[in-house]
């Protein structure tokens, strides 16, 4: 790989709508001597938890419908991995330009149906199109050090638990193993929660939270099977709640109390309210 020149930031650097820009400002905040204290201190590991907020950030623009906002969002989400390739520049292992060559060839090599001579294709082909050409490049470069291998391989450790168990059950499913009909999750589900139930009956609080965890993998699994991705739906229940729990605060503070003073019988029929008032918008 071919590493890009060093930049020798100039003291009278502009907003601009160039990547290179970009590349400038961040060789400038890591430039030792006279860049920022705190950007010369991270690492690859330091960032990594602020490239993940940053995803997420945009995300939530996006569910939002908050385009502005989105459009700020990935300008930061953009920061982080030109934070990343400066860092790995420094060190000699790749810069930017790598990091851009990369994805482009990937998805040239990865799109034959568009830039090559595979004939037209449905969305559903192309979806296993990708993923044959995909293990075909995996195959090709061989298992890289400490690569787990088998057909759960390839699902990183650090997604969110949700997205996690998803990945792991469609690839559970390519390889046959996976039921054919939502309602035999459904009887899943209701085993895992019988399950809990007997665990709190024999008052096992740590086995009661190991089939938690149980349902919860049942649970992602019934959103696999109705094509609904389970981050996604609990976002939108995470939202509800809020919107339902603000309006129980604003109808008892035109009481002159607050949750902590009202019983729990009174703030179930402002939820109650609350939702059907929802439903009738």
């Amino acid at each position: 790989m071919t590493l890009s020149r060093e930049i020798t930031p100039s003291p009278e650097i502009t907003p601009s709508r160039d990547i290179g820009r970009l590349i400038e400002i961040m060789a400038a905040l890591r430039t030792p001597g006279s860049g920022c204290p705190w950007d010369l201190e991270q690492t690859f590991r330091t960032i990594a938890p602020y490239t993940i907020e940053e995803a997420y950030e945009a995300v939530d623009a996006i569910e939002r419908d908050d385009l502005p906002d989105l459009c700020d969002e990935l300008g930061d989400l953009l920061l982080q991995v030109v934070f990343h390739a400066r860092m790995a520049e420094e060190i000699g292992a790749f810069d930017f330009g790598d990091v851009v060559l990369a994805i482009t060839s990937k998805m040239v090599r990865r799109h034959p149906h568009v830039f090559g001579d595979e004939a037209a294709l449905t969305s559903g082909h192309v979806e296993g199109l990708w993923d044959r050409i995909k293990a075909e490049e995996k195959a090709a470069r061989g298992p890289r050090e400490a690569e787990p291998t088998g057909a759960l391989a390839g699902v990183p450790s650090n997604l969110p638990a949700l997205t996690r168990a998803l990945k792991l059950q469609s690839k559970a499913s390519k390889v046959g193993f996976d039921w054919n009909d939502p309602r035999a999750v459904l009887a899943k589900i209701r085993e895992e929660a019988d399950e809990i139930e007997a665990a709190l009956d024999a008052d096992d609080t740590i086995d009661a939270a190991a089939e938690t965890g149980d349902l919860l993998f049942a649970l992602v699994n019934l959103a696999r099977h109705l094509d609904a991705d389970p981050e996604s739906a609990l976002r939108g229940t995470n939202a509800k709640f809020e919107r339902r729990f603000a309006s129980i605060e604003r109808a008892l503070a035109a009481q002159h109390k607050t949750p902590s003073q009202a019983t729990l019988e009174e703030m179930d029929k402002l939820w109650d309210a609350a939702k059907v008032a929802e439903q009738q918008t």
